[in-house]
C-alpha cells in the first residue's frame, strides 16, 4: 500500500492526461492548425468586403455560404485527422477509379445537356467539382504507388506508372476544359516525384508533355474563347478591351493601397465592383487596397508559415507513405499560391485557381481542409 503510487502515471503537465507521448491526439500540430484557422477567417471577411455591394442582392449571401462550408470543411478535416493514413493507402483503388468515374460522368453529361455545366455537378445549394476531388484522390493513389517501392530514387518503370496515374485525370480536366486544376494535378504529381528521387530528365518529360497536351487541348478546340483570350492577355495580343479590364483593376487596386491600405470595406476598387467575382478570383487586390502592404505581407507569412510546417512534418513522417503525401501538399499550396497572386500582379496568366482559404469556394476549401487532414494524420502518427 505504501508504494501504491509507483502505478501512478506521471503528471504530464496537461492536467495529467493518461495516454502516451504516442497516442495521436496529443500530436496534432497546433501551429498549422492554427495557421489555418487564420487563414479562413480571413477568407470570410475578404468574402464580404468583395462581395456586399454587389447590386441587387444579399449582401451576406456568399460571406455566409462560405461560412457554412469552412464548418463542413471543418468536420471533414476532423474525419480524416481520425484516420490512420494508411486507410486511405489501402482504399487508393477505389478513391482513384471513382474520382475517373465522376470526370467521364460529368464529360458525357455535359455533350449530352448542353445546359449542363463542363466542370461541375449542380447539387442545387452547391455545385461539386469532380477537379478539386481528384487533387485529393490522385495524390493519395501516386503517393500509395510510389510508396510500395522502397529506393532512393525511381526507376524509369515505376514512373511510367506513376506518368499514367496522373496522366488519365489531368486530361480528363483539361478536356473540360479546366486547365488551372489540371496544372495543380501536374504539380502534385511533380512534387512527390521530385522527393521520391526522381532524375532531373523525368521531370522535364513531365514537363514537355504537359506543354504538348495543353498545346492540343487548343489546337483540337478543347478550349473555350474566354480561356485563349486569357493567354492573349497574357502576351500582350489581346483583341478586345474588356478581356484587360479585369487584370488592371485588379493590378490597381493592389497599387493604391499603399503601406497600411484604405481600411476594411472602404476600399473603392473592391466596393464599386470594378474587378468582377474578385472574391472568387482576385480575392488578394481586396486584400491589397484594404489592408496594403502590411496585410499583404501578413497574409503571404501565414502561407509561409503553413508551407514551413507541412514540410517539417514530412521529414518527421514515419514512413515514405507519410512523406509523400506531404511533399504533394505542399507544392499543391505553393503552386496555387503563387499562381493566383502571379495572376493579382501580371505575372501569370489567368486561370481562375482559387487563392487557398480566401478565394469563395466549398469544393476548394473541403479540398484543402481534406489534404490538411492528411498532413495532420501523419504527424499525428509519427511516433507509432
Amino acid at each position: 500500500m505504501a508504494l501504491s503510487f509507483l502505478d501512478r502515471k506521471p503528471d504530464s503537465g496537461l492536467g495529467n492526461i493518461r495516454s502516451s507521448p504516442g497516442d495521436p491526439s496529443r500530436n496534432v500540430d497546433w501551429i498549422l492548425l492554427g495557421a489555418q484557422a487564420l487563414l479562413t477567417v480571413i477568407g470570410c471577411f475578404v468574402v464580404y468586403s468583395a462581395s456586399w455591394t454587389r447590386i441587387g442582392g444579399d449582401p451576406y449571401a456568399f460571406v455566409t455560404r462560405q461560412v457554412v462550408f469552412a464548418i463542413a470543411a471543418s468536420v471533414l478535416m476532423v474525419v480524416v485527422m481520425s484516420v490512420d493514413y494508411e486507410w486511405f493507402k489501402e482504399r487508393a483503388p477505389l478513391l482513384y477509379a471513382s474520382t475517373l468515374a465522376l470526370l467521364l460522368l460529368l464529360l458525357v453529361m455535359a455533350i449530352a445537356v448542353p445546359s449542363q455545366s463542363e466542370i461541375s455537378f449542380d447539387l442545387g445549394p452547391i455545385n461539386f467539382q469532380p477537379a478539386e476531388f481528384a487533387k485529393f484522390t490522385t495524390l493519395i493513389a501516386l503517393a500509395a504507388y510510389l510508396a510500395d517501392e522502397r529506393s532512393d530514387e525511381v526507376s524509369y518503370s515505376r514512373f511510367i506508372g506513376g506518368l499514367l496515374l496522373v496522366g488519365a485525370p489531368a486530361v480528363l480536366i483539361i478536356a473540360q476544359p479546366d486547365l488551372g486544376s489540371a496544372s495543380v494535378i501536374v504539380t502534385i504529381a511533380m512534387g512527390v516525384l521530385l522527393v521520391a528521387g526522381a532524375k532531373a530528365k523525368y521531370i522535364a518529360m513531365i514537363s514537355l508533355m504537359s506543354v504538348m497536351t495543353v498545346a492540343s487541348a487548343f489546337v483540337g478546340g478543347f478550349v473555350n474563347d474566354y480561356q485563349k483570350e486569357r493567354f492573349r492577355v497574357f502576351f500582350g495580343q489581346e483583341s478586345d478591351e474588356n478581356s484587360v479590364y479585369q487584370v488592371r483593376n485588379a493590378i490597381r487596386a493592389l497599387g493604391t493601397g499603399g503601406v497600411f491600405g484604405k481600411g476594411w470595406l472602404q476600399g473603392q476598387l473592391t466596393n464599386d465592383r470594378s474587378v468582377p467575382v474578385m472574391w472568387a478570383d482576385f480575392p488578394f487586390a481586396a486584400v491589397g487596397e484594404q489592408f496594403g502592404l502590411v496585410g499583404s505581407v501578413a497574409l503571404l507569412l501565414l502561407f509561409m508559415v503553413a508551407l514551413a510546417r507541412i514540410w517539417r512534418i514530412a521529414t518527421l513522417s514515419r514512413d515514405l507513405l507519410g512523406t509523400y503525401l506531404c511533399a504533394g501538399v505542399f507544392t499543391m499550396l505553393l503552386w496555387q499560391v503563387f499562381q493566383n497572386i502571379g495572376m493579382t500582379i501580371g505575372i501569370m496568366p489567368v486561370t481562375g485557381l482559387p487563392l487557398p482559404f480566401i478565394s469563395y469556394g466549398g469544393s476548394s476549401l473541403l479540398t484543402y481542409f481534406a489534404m490538411f487532414g492528411i498532413v495532420q494524420s501523419v504527424h499525428m502518427r509519427r511516433m507509432r
